[in-house]
């Protein structure tokens, strides 16, 4: 059965798609309307976006569906069961306050968060489920539980860690949300905090390279989804950890497992691990 052939069933977990006019927004919407147990619930878009108005469904190229596009979240969450949200950070932290309120699932696959606003979605968390993650794909988290194991079993006299990231020229943030969880990972199979031990963009004369730090490097240009590599470099040889992200309906069909998994989950701050069982 196509997307625009299903019908979608009482049962279904109602989503709302923030940022819906936008290109993953658009993913998301087509993503929602192919897997089974889940409906489009509502699609949001900021204040003075073109696609108000629009229907959601022709506008993500699926056929009408009914459901406009509007800028009020609040009657949206009322009414639904969960939000998906790959947006701005700012929006993100009003996002998981209004998900509190209304005691549902929050998804967020949003990067280039402050720490400040990590602690507010992880009080936003006290009363709203909430799954959030630097990447979405079953992929890049398997990875990130390699690169920690890999980074607990090499020591770091031995061995230096360096994480290179490219996106497409759009991006705003970097290092990439991805690559922050990859160093996080390599962190912790250290046992060592990644702000205390992390190098970024190097530039003129900066020394030897100082053991023990977590090195990052960002590429931006044309199209690319996402690629990351966590290369571990001792004398001689080199471990490359790699992932290519060919599709970004990759990160939608994540976000969408994750809302299904956490709707009978209590309210609290989960990640794609705990969605995947690989905590």
């Amino acid at each position: 059965m196509s997307a625009q052939e299903a019908t979608p069933q009482a049962t279904d977990m109602g989503l709302v798609v923030v940022g819906a006019g936008g290109r993953m927004g658009q993913t998301l919407i087509r993503t929602i309307a192919a897997i089974p147990g889940a409906r489009l619930a509502a699609a949001i878009e900021r204040t003075g976006s073109p696609a108000l108005g629009r229907d959601a469904g022709e506008l993500a190229g699926i056929g009408a569906n009914g459901i406009v596009i509007g800028d009020d979240p609040l009657p949206a969450f009322a009414k639904a069961d969960g939000v998906l949200d790959f947006t701005q950070p700012a929006a993100s932290v009003e996002f998981a306050g209004y998900a509190a309120q209304a005691r549902i699932v929050h998804v967020v696959g949003t990067t280039g968060c402050t720490p400040q606003d990590d602690a507010a979605i992880a009080a936003a968390a006290r009363h709203a489920t909430i799954v959030k993650s630097g990447n979405m794909s079953l992929g890049v988290n398997l990875l990130a539980v390699l690169v920690e194991q890999a980074a607990r079993a090499l020591a770091p006299e031995d061995f230096d860690i360096e994480v290179l990231e490219m996106h497409h020229r759009h991006k705003v943030d970097a290092p990439s949300g991805t690559a922050l969880l990859l160093g996080e990972a390599a962190a912790e199979g250290r046992a060592i905090a990644l702000a205390e031990n992390s190098e970024r963009g190097r530039d003129g004369l900066t020394g030897a390279r100082r053991t023990g730090a977590i090195g990052f490097a960002s590429l931006r240009g044309g199209s690319v989804v996402g690629e990351h590599t966590v290369f571990l470099s001792g004398q001689g040889e080199r471990i490359a950890l790699t992932h290519q992200a060919e599709d970004r309906a990759i990160f939608a069909r994540g976000a969408v497992k994750a809302a299904l998994w956490a709707r009978s989950r209590k309210p609290g701050l989960y990640s794609m691990r705990d969605v995947l069982g690989l905590s």
